[in-house]
């Protein structure tokens, strides 16, 4: 694996924390970008990790919507019983996410494998 392998993959997880924190879709387009430049290098370390860090934001981006409006829709809007349920399920939900991406930024920092949710058996080439 090289220095530049390396620098690659964990900026696929930056990349995933931008798109969960700060830049939603800018973040995905950047990981979208940054993997076809993987591949174009042929960076397995790097694939490998942008791979994986696009399949969880599409995941992410499905828990947090998809859930979050399935509450809504369950819940009476006036109830303050189904707001308690909806915050506490998107900050539970959307903080675990968060560390996630951290660990797995450490973990491709360092050079080591991460497997988040066995993503890397989802998506063969």
């Amino acid at each position: 694996m090289t220095e530049q392998d390396r620098k690659l993959a964990s900026r696929a997880y930056l990349f995933y924390l931008f798109n969960i924190t700060f830049l939603p879709g800018l973040g995905f387009i950047a990981q979208i970008v940054l993997w076809r430049q993987a591949r174009s290098q042929c960076l397995a370390f790097a694939i490998e990790h942008a791979r994986q860090s696009i399949l969880a934001s599409i995941t992410a981006g499905a828990l947090l919507t998809l859930v979050s409006g399935l509450i809504l829709f369950i819940g009476d809007l006036a109830s303050p019983y189904t707001w308690v349920v909806l915050i506490l399920y998107f900050t539970l939900c959307h903080s675990s996410l968060i560390l996630l991406g951290v660990l797995g930024f450490a973990r491709s920092n360092g050079g080591k494998p991460f497997v988040l949710f066995q993503f890397r058996t989802w998506w063969g080439d």
